[in-house]
């Protein structure tokens, strides 16, 4: 995407969350995509393209011939997991820059908690198949096995504290309490209830833990041409990049380190001058981590800026994950964090940073990011 500001977010559309939510993927998928587009005043018969997350059990012509697609003209998934959202963003609006679609929606459902958050053995428990075969032996059974690991060297190296990636789960829980959205809507969070709950994998605490949830989300995108004429005010895609593979980083690198320098390139902007940012909060320490390896905050850093409020909604430098994230809105894998940057674009969110120019998404720790901005 080496030519910005061509196209925008034009349609968000979200289910409710829940622990149980009765309907099928596919359902909460459809129900998601038909209020984002009813949210950017596209007919689903306009739509031409299709973009999902490669774990996602909808098929993207079983939603079309249920929305009405006429032609499905454009359509696939990124592999990985949980951590492509901007990735699939940034699939898309290359799409509609080649001229290869016009209105392009991205969509997920999942009944992550009421069901198998990844389907059968997509990513956890494969029984010894492929990479797993070195890792699954020794007891990494799931992703936070393996980042649990890493994580602690981080913590050796750095001196960043469990305290700390505490106050990433109390602050967006702050964040959460505003948002009638969020599943921790009226629950708040003290961070002693954080240094008292239990270890999960050490050194995640029960609260440095992402929420399995039921939803669905979906995002509507079209030429900025376009979006100028409908119902909503657009958020454009300033830049918008992926990365899936370094061969010379460090074990306690994050993908982040590898894509910042692209993404800022890309967009002509630095960290400084980002207003508000959502982060793929799986478990609250990659929060921290994202922000050094962005460039937000030096290196060893970042444990002490989110301690000091840093990352507030309320007086905070940079807002992280203002409708509550991962860790108190909901766990749908990136599209929560998506929708919240648009909203931050449009001013609607619930902890409404004043006059965004610049809105920073990251759905993956560094596997993808955008920058969304207003309309010039």
């Amino acid at each position: 995407m080496a030519n910005t500001d061509q196209v925008a977010i034009v349609g968000i559309g979200e289910t409710d969350y829940s622990r149980d939510s009765g309907r099928s993927e596919l359902t909460l998928a459809l129900q998601a995509i038909t209020t984002a587009l009813d949210d950017a005043g596209i007919e689903p018969h306009e739509v031409d393209g299709l973009m999902r997350w490669a774990v996602d059990t909808s098929p993207e012509a079983t939603v079309a011939s249920n929305l009405g697609v006429r032609d499905l003209a454009w359509f696939g998934d990124i592999t990985q997991a949980g951590n492509v959202g901007a990735a699939l963003v940034a699939s898309a609006s290359a799409a509609i820059k080649a001229g290869l679609a016009e209105v392009v929606v991205i969509y997920r459902g999942v009944n992550g908690r009421s069901g198998r958050r990844y389907g059968s053995g997509a990513v956890t428990g494969r029984r010894g198949q492929g990479s797993a075969a070195f890792s699954e032996p020794f007891g990494l059974l799931t992703p936070q096995h393996g980042l649990a690991m890493m994580a602690q060297r981080r913590m050796h190296e750095t001196g960043v504290t469990s305290r700390q990636f505490g106050m990433v789960a109390v602050t967006e829980r702050a964040h959460a309490n505003r948002n009638p959205r969020a599943t921790f809507f009226d629950r708040p969070l003290t961070i002693e209830d954080h240094q008292e709950s239990r270890l999960i994998v050490e050194p995640f605490r029960l609260y440095d833990c992402c929420l399995e949830t039921d939803g669905g989300g979906a995002l509507v995108l079209t030429s900025l041409e376009r979006a100028r004429s409908l119902k909503q005010r657009p958020a454009v895609i300033r830049a918008a990049a992926q990365h899936g593979y370094a061969a010379e980083r460090e074990y306690t690198d994050t993908a982040a380190k590898f894509l910042a320098p692209r993404l800022w390139a890309q967009a002509g902007m630095g960290p400084e001058e980002m207003d508000v940012a959502q982060i793929y909060d799986h478990f609250a320490p990659f929060v921290v981590f994202a922000l050094e390896d962005y460039g937000f905050i030096e290196r060893g850093e970042g444990g002490r800026f989110v301690e000091s409020g840093g990352i507030s909604w309320d007086g905070g430098a940079l807002p992280v994950n203002t409708s509550g994230g991962h860790l108190s809105e909901a766990y749908m894998q990136g599209m929560n964090q998506l929708l919240e940057g648009v909203r931050q674009v449009r001013g609607t969110s619930t902890s409404q940073v004043e006059n965004v120019g610049a809105s920073f998404v990251d759905t993956g720790i560094g596997t993808g990011a955008l920058i969304l901005g207003p309309d010039a």
